[in-house]
């Protein structure tokens, strides 16, 4: 029964996914026609596509007996639904259908990126068995839904504001955004290609610091591993033996993870010869491709729909990511705050939009200003997600 449930609710996700991504096509044409007719397509299939991922998110939590927010997948997962909650709470208010077509892209990404972790479902650790795991992390993911169209409004803005042909650092900022995004899309393709169709895979045998042995698989040749790792072939059961991977002799402390790490460095580098053929291909920045869709975008509207996200977005935060969080750290580890890696980058987020708020406010950063902090802020948010879960060894690595 919870396998089918497992499998009813993978398939409901999966659907959803198809149906955002059909969605694009009547939400883009909305843009350009007088019609109402293709917005109004596009807004029924996105809140189907909506539901379906909330049936996913019930149905998991039936068939594991707690909140589907326990590990990459499912977290990543949640943060990418949150995403399409704000884009339709958005729309309900301001009927800004463009940004849908910002909105949901990213949300896409990162189920596909989500999708790369294991999807399997597995007992709660110890550290997690508590109600204040969905407590938390659903409250989290909810701001972090919400700040997220601050961001989107904000490059709205500045791919209006901003000239493409424009030789300025906010001009060049802008389009390494775009090249951030083209490096994302390259990695999900690359590893699903390197993992799933070609299976390439090296293991390697390493002590962590914990000084436990544990198996490394790289799934793209070693640019970079573990102090101390050996090459291993599986030689049946648990069982392994000596090999001859590839490796480029670069070894790194265990406090970092070398495994993940490498996928990131193969990830830039090939998505930076992508990005110079669509260069080449196009004869001119990625942002003069997009920036005809934000034609009739209200540059008022997207200052203050950045605005009134960070209001919202913000005391939910401080709520979910700092409040909360403290709480549970204390019944799980004795301690409120401990510096943690992620502890101590949510402070960052905490204090980076308290600051935002403070210049808003009392300095008069509104417009494009306010546009570059509201990017920030999702870069801070995406760097957290990535690197600090990723590469980063401490008491969330479970995360």
């Amino acid at each position: 029964m919870e396998s089918q449930l497992v499998s009813i609710s993978s398939t409901l996700l999966y659907s959803a996914f198809i149906i955002h991504l059909v969605a694009l096509l009547p939400l883009a044409a909305s843009i350009k026609s007088k019609s109402k007719k293709p917005g109004k397509i596009s807004i029924i299939m996105i809140i189907a596509a909506f539901i379906m991922q909330l049936g996913y998110f019930i149905l998991r939590w039936i068939a594991q007996g707690h909140a589907p927010v326990s590990n990459m997948y499912e977290f990543i997962t949640m943060f990418a639904i949150m995403m399409i909650a704000g884009f339709l709470i958005t729309y309900q208010y301001f009927r800004t259908q463009v940004f849908g077509l910002f909105a949901i892209p990213v949300s896409l990404l990162l189920i596909a990126y989500g999708s790369m972790f294991s999807r399997e479902v597995e007992p709660l650790i110890p550290a997690l068995q508590s109600s204040w795991l969905a407590i938390h992390v659903i409250t989290v993911t909810l701001a972090y839904g919400i700040l997220s169209m601050s961001a989107v409004a904000g490059l709205i803005y500045l791919l209006k504001a901003v000239p493409a042909t424009e030789k300025s650092w906010r001009a060049r900022f802008l389009e390494s955004i775009m090249a951030g995004i083209v490096i994302v899309i390259t990695f999900i393709v690359m590893t699903v290609v390197m993992e799933s169709v070609i299976g390439y895979q090296d293991d390697f045998i390493y002590n962590d610091k914990q000084e436990q042995t544990q198996i490394a698989e790289y799934h793209l040749p070693s640019l970079v591993n573990f102090e101390g790792a050996v090459p291993v072939e599986h030689a049946g059961d648990n069982n392994y033996e000596e090999a001859d991977h590839f490796h480029s002799g670069i070894n790194l402390p265990p406090l970092i993870d070398s495994q993940k790490l490498n996928t990131v460095i193969w990830s830039v580098l090939a998505g930076l010869i992508v990005y110079g053929i669509i260069r080449l291909i196009i004869r001119k920045r990625i942002t003069a491709l997009i920036k005809p869709l934000t034609d009739k975008a209200d540059l008022n509207l997207m200052d203050e729909i950045g605005y009134r996200s960070v209001i919202i977005g913000f005391p939910i935060f401080a709520l979910g990511g700092i409040f909360f969080a403290a709480i549970w750290a204390q019944m799980a580890w004795s301690r409120f705050w401990g510096w943690d890696p992620k502890e101590t980058w949510a402070f960052i987020t905490f204090m980076f939009y308290t600051i935002f708020l403070h210049l808003r406010l009392n300095r008069g950063y509104e417009g494009e200003k306010s546009a570059w902090l509201a990017i920030i802020g999702f870069l801070l948010i995406i760097f957290n997600l990535i690197a600090i879960n990723m590469l980063v060894a401490g008491l969330h690595s479970y995360a």
